[in-house]
Parts: C-alpha cells; structure tokens; sequence
C-alpha cells in the first residue's frame, strides 16, 4: 500500500493551514471537527475562513508563508494555488518531520485527506492514494447508505457497557463472541430503531446471563469458490469474519483469505500431488480438536466443500464427536470456471447433460468410465486432470470419442491469471506441453467449447 492507514487524535494539538480560498475552509472543518488548535497563514482571507474565525478560534495571520513560521505544529496543510508556496511548505515540513499535506498535489504529501463517513465514535475512511479522488467519494457515498447513524449510539452505548463486559466475561474470546451477538442482534436493532433505553436493558440482561466459563466451538465448512473473491457468498463472508481460526487449502486465492478476521490464526493444510501438508485424517482431527478446545473454525476449500472437496470426510469426524458445524456452498470450479470462460455446459445445441469427474482417483490413477463417458452430446468437466491428461484424451478417443472434439483447459479461472486454452482430443496435450502452466486447472470437453469464440466476456 502506498499510504498507511491510521487515525491520530489531533485535539488540543497545533495545526497550520497555509492559505485561506474556499479549499482551504474544507481542511479547516475537518481539523476543527477533530478539535485541533488551529492556525491560518495567508495573504488573503476568504469569506467563509473569516466566518469560521470566531466559531473555530482560528489564529489568523494575514501574511506570505516563511520557512520561519513552522514551528511546534503537529501537522501542516498547504493549500494555495501558488505551487512556489506549496513546496516551500512541503520542503520545510519534511525537514522538520511535521506531517503535511499539499492539497491536489500527491506527491508533496506525507498525508493525505480520505474521503471520510462520520458516525463518531464510528469513523470510516477510504482513500485513493490521491490517485482518484472523485472515485474515493463516489465509494464514501455507497458506504454512507449501508452504515445508518444509529451504528454511531451504537458504538457510544458499547463503551458506556465496556468496563462491565470485561469485569463479569474475563476470557478475550468470550468477551468477542459477546460483543458479536450484541451488534449482530436485538441490541443493535433496538439502536437502529431509536430505542435507546430498550437497547441497554437487554444489553444489561444479555450480559446477567452470558456464558463466562467456556466458549462453545464449532466448525464452517466453507466453500471458497474458484478464485474470485468477490463470488463468496454473504454467509460465507460473515462465518469467515468471525472464525477464531482459518484452517485453508492450496486452492484458496490469497483474495479471499484476506478476507478473514486479522488476528485470526491460519492454519495451511493444502494438498499437492504426491504432497500433503497434513494427511486428510490429521486434518479432520485438527478440526475437531480446534472446537474443543472453544475455537470457532473456519474450514475453507477451495471451490464447493461437496463436490471433490472431501467435506463429507471432514463433517462425518465432527459428528462422531459431537461438534456442532455449519456447510455453506460455494460456487464449485465447474461453474465458475465454464462461465468465465464463456462456455455453457449444458446447451440446447450441443449437450444435454454434464458430467464432473476428478481427474485422479485414491491411488493416483485414471480409471474411468470411458464408456459412459464417451457418449456425446454430453459435457464432461475434470477436476485436477492436467498431470493426466494426455491419458484422459487417449482413452476417450480409445472408447469411440471423435479425436476432434473440442476441449478447453481453463487456468486459474475467474481470476486475473485466467487462460483458456482452446484444442481437441488430439492436439490439446500438446498445446498444453509446451506452455507453462499454473495450476489450479480445469478441463471442458464437449461441442459446447466451440461458444467460447463466441461468448467469451472475461478477460484475465
């Protein structure tokens, strides 16, 4: 990231704006709405700074910036339209070590202003680097509409109740899962409807009878999707967001794990050909005695948990042992995949029915139903078919397939690393040898690969 994110109390702390035009009265605002001492050197005064003298106790000082005048601030903004002055001002900061900020000019600043939603003791920022800032407030303006006002009493009443969560729950976990059913909860609603004194009661109540011995664990069963982050579902990102721990597998993007709780521990269990972090059982015990011991367990896998995924593995040991678990779907590789690829997998034209198949078995081998799966009309997807696929298209054309039937190997699909290699039976195993490609990947095979010249819309 080009600019840290942090928020710094500035109340009470001395803080110079050079310049005095319409701009420079927006930083002035926001400085006195953080409750800065605030200074004001420019050759000329605008109306609305003159306005804001009295109410905000501005120190005016009509006059050209030196390099003499900044001394003992905290912070410096220079906003004039005269870029002598803004590097003079920029130059003289830097060397002082004082944080400045020169207004539509990214490069002078050692900070910059985000596009800000106000819902004290709530605060949201976002930021563009100063590389969009039109798009920076477009985005504050969608936020704004999905965080109502009633989220800042909210918070308000959270810290009137704070000391009393921590005196009666003395356990960090157990004070996290209680704060998260309060502010997912009735609570919260109350808040959002107006009814202040309602909302602490049941707070107060909630908190007579929260647990405050032992915190219940349990397991998601998540799946991650193809790549794409933003194809998770809502459920999934809500259990992922308050897992304790985030138990992961070689198929899950980096995009999506980012998406988890930050002081969540992650755990890697991924699984390559002929190499696994943990063998299958370790990682079913692993789960089981995470819960136990009160951890909420996000279990991510890539793709759809059910469909060559292994979770029915996985959720059969959580209930032998009594862990309650949740499964929320994920969009499975073959759809996600086929669509980012512009490939229907079924088609009035081409197939009536689709079949999935992994492309290795338990020993490593390919041993299919080349029969079944030789008849057309028909598509055919294959999980983790590249190590074997030369062998896949030599048996299906073995078993009576046309050597020219299409086939498309999809890299990485939905991702911005996506590549769609287009061939037939005959001729895809060589196209593929003589690229470097990077797993995961997905075969097509059927008549409807041939619509991808045609309806292909993403582009990696």
């Amino acid at each position: 990231m080009d600019y840290f994110p942090v928020f710094v109390s500035l109340k009470q702390q001395n803080c110079l704006v050079v310049g005095a035009g319409e701009i420079a009265a927006r930083k002035i605002d926001l400085l006195a709405r953080a409750g800065a001492n605030i200074t004001v050197i420019a050759k000329e005064i605008s109306p609305a700074v003159a306005a804001m003298q009295a109410a905000h106790a501005l120190i005016v000082q009509q006059k050209a910036f030196s390099p003499e005048d900044l001394r003992d601030f905290r912070l410096v903004v220079s906003a004039t339209n005269d870029d002598k002055t803004n590097r003079l001002v920029a130059d003289t900061a830097d060397q002082q070590k004082i944080l400045v900020n020169v207004v539509d000019n990214p490069e002078l600043c050692s900070f910059i202003f985000p596009a800000i939603i106000d819902r004290s003791p709530i605060i949201v920022a976002v930021s563009s680097g100063g590389a969009a800032p039109v798009l920076a407030r477009l985005l504050r303006a969608k936020i704004e509409s999905i965080v109502p006002p009633g989220y800042g009493r909210l918070a308000a009443l959270a810290a009137r109740f704070r000391g009393r969560v921590q005196d009666h729950i003395t356990t960090q976990n157990l004070r996290r899962i209680f704060w998260e059913q309060i502010f997912q909860g009735s609570v919260a609603e109350l808040m959002f409807a107006g009814k202040e004194a309602e909302a602490e009661q049941q707070l107060q109540q909630q908190l007579d009878a929260a647990e405050t011995t032992h915190a219940i664990g349990e397991v998601y069963l998540i799946g991650a999707g193809p790549g794409a982050a933003d194809l998770l579902t809502f459920r999934a990102l809500r259990l992922l967001q308050q897992a304790d721990v985030v138990v992961y597998d070689r198929l899950v993007s980096p995009e999506v794990l980012d998406l988890a709780r930050r002081d969540s521990d992650k755990i890697y269990v991924g699984k390559q050909r002929q190499h696994h972090a943990l063998p299958q059982e370790s990682i079913n015990i692993l789960l089981a005695d995470l819960a136990k011991a009160g951890k909420r367990v996000a279990r991510l896998k890539g793709g759809d948990p059910f469909i060559f995924g292994r979770g029915g593995e996985e959720i059969e040991t959580l209930m032998q042992q009594g862990i309650h678990f949740q499964v929320v779907p994920g969009i499975t590789a073959a759809s996600g995949c086929a669509t980012y690829a512009g490939i229907p997998l079924t088609h009035r034209d081409h197939a009536q029915s689709c079949t999935f198949v992994t492309g290795h078995l338990k020993d490593d081998s390919v041993n299919l139903n080349w029969t079944q799966l030789a008849v057309p009309n028909q598509t055919i997807v294959i999980y983790m078919g590249l190590v074997g696929l030369e062998k896949i298209c030599q048996s299906l054309i073995a078993h009576g397939s046309d050597a020219n039937l299409p086939v498309a190997l999809v890299q990485q699909g939905t991702t911005h690393n996506q590549r769609v290699i287009i061939g037939t039976l005959s001729t895809l195993p060589a196209q593929v040898a003589e690229q470097e490609i990077k797993p995961p990947t997905l075969i097509i095979i059927g008549t409807v690969v041939t619509l991808h010249e045609r309806l292909h819309w993403f582009e990696g």
